[in-house]
């Protein structure tokens, strides 16, 4: 997959995700304001209730002073109109007067607080609202509130100022109109109106984050994944390209050879047989080996290794390491040296795999080293273990490579030198021993300056 494909996909799932983010923000915006709305209304109906409650109470007070009963419906009758009762006609002038009398009272008087209070109660709860709601009368006439919360205000207490939250609500209903004035308010004010809303939206506002964050989650792993593929696919690549080079030089190398011997000039000669039948021997047991790194590596890789525990020396192992890597650094004019200050030295570990292990970081500090490499293998005595320290003043590595370079497949790009040579395994093989012996790895490297690898072992597997 090409780079513009990854990034096409990347856009197109980052504008997928944005949009939808958007979209549930906006719906979840839209559903505030409904759900606002129709709080608004809520409360303003449950005050519309309750005042037209109070006016039902003064009137029938007026019909049964005026009538002696409760008159269910004024009349519409002709000039004289009244209340019916029977099919009698009751005049208006007693009633009028009655009302006049009631209109000129104080509003105060007017209420009836207990039924008042237990009315918006009522009228609250009907319509679900939270219980946190205060109200309050207004009278117009005198500018100032008679009654808060079921109780009548004294002087002092009127004050408007100490009902800033009541002047400025919106929730207000007018109560005991009449033709030329309305002679008060009840106003409601909700202290805790935005929990209530946010209350009513908090599921769908959790569940959104979360359907988004699993979205986001399943956006930023695809996209991982779709790298690592990319990445490994190029590392595979590079690797059967390195393995095809690796197998055609001693192939080619074996097939000359054999060509050679066939020749009438060399079959009467025995030590030209003997040094290509030598030169056979040792290309063959080049592909052995490289054959056996990957069949090691697979075999890691299907967790079948089977560690055969001894008591490991890691001073004779280093020792012997440098012995053998010395043959290849000291014809580049290079040299190895040890530093063995761990004492004891001995762990417990499989002594195959671990001397592989330092084989392959002393093959790799030559590898990666200018034409004179200057090797140091040291030990030395750490907390529950031994640590061994391989360090080179070659290549050196970016920040970028060592992040990398104990992933399968992978090498370090080595600028203009074309004669360093590998699968992209040995590093790979080194942590998964490690981890296997239950110890640690750890790499320090500048470019330039050279790399440090160090692997610590602990005493015991227990």
């Amino acid at each position: 997959m090409s780079k513009r494909t990854i990034y096409l996909i990347i856009g197109l799932l980052v504008s997928a995700i944005i949009g939808v983010t958007l979209l549930q923000l906006d719906l979840i915006q839209t559903a505030k304001k409904v759900n606002e709305q129709r709080y608004d209304e809520a409360v303003q109906d449950a005050l519309k209730l309750a005042a037209k409650e109070q006016e039902d109470r003064e009137t029938a007070e007026i019909d049964v002073q005026v009538n002696g009963f409760n008159s269910p419906r004024p009349s519409l009758g002709g000039l004289t109109g009244g209340n019916l009762l029977g099919g009698t006609k009751v005049p208006m002038a007693p009633r009028l007067e009655k009302l006049a009398q009631y209109a000129n009272k104080e509003l105060v008087d007017r209420i009836g607080m207990d039924v008042l209070d237990k009315n918006l109660k009522t009228e609250f709860a009907n319509a679900q609202l939270d219980d946190g709601l205060e109200y309050g009368v207004y009278d117009n006439r005198l500018h100032k509130f008679v009654i808060r919360n079921g109780r009548q205000l004294t002087e002092l207490g009127s004050d408007t100022s100490r009902h800033a939250d009541l002047m400025n609500s919106s929730y207000r209903v007018s109560i005991f109109d009449d033709d030329t004035e309305s002679h008060g308010q009840i106003i409601a004010y909700s202290p805790q109106k935005e929990e209530v809303i946010f209350n009513s939206i908090w599921y769908n506002l959790v569940a959104s984050m979360l359907f988004v964050l699993i979205i986001l989650g399943c956006f930023v792993y695809t996209i991982y994944v779709i790298l690592f593929q990319k990445k490994l696919s190029e590392m595979k690549t590079d690797f059967i390209n390195n393995m095809t080079h690796e197998f055609k030089t001693p192939i080619a190398t074996i097939s000359l050879a054999t060509d050679s011997i066939t020749s009438p000039r060399v079959l009467g000669d025995p030590e030209k047989v003997k040094r290509f039948t030598g030169i056979i021997k040792q290309e063959n047991k080049r592909m052995n080996d490289q054959v056996e790194k990957v069949l090691q590596m697979a075999k890691l890789d299907k967790n079948k290794l089977n560690l055969n525990l001894t008591d490991v020396d890691l001073n004779d192992v280093v020792t012997d390491a440098a012995v053998y890597i010395s043959l290849q650094v000291e014809p580049r004019g290079g040299t190895v040296k040890t530093d063995l200050r761990a004492e004891p030295a001995v762990v417990e570990g499989d002594m195959t795999h671990i001397s592989s292990l330092v084989n392959n970081l002393l093959d790799n500090a030559n590898k990666y080293s200018p034409e004179s490499p200057k090797i140091i293998v040291s030990t030395r005595n750490v907390s529950k273990g031994v640590e061994v320290t391989v360090k080179d003043h070659g290549l050196g590595m970016s920040r970028e490579a060592r992040k990398n370079i104990f992933d399968r497949f992978y090498r370090v790009h080595s600028g203009d030198r074309h004669d360093v040579k590998g699968f992209g395994l040995g590093l790979s093989y080194v942590k998964t021993i490690t981890e296997v012996h239950k110890g640690s790895i750890n790499v320090k490297s500048e470019i330039g300056k050279g790399s440090s690898f160090i692997v610590i072992f602990p005493y015991r597997q227990d």
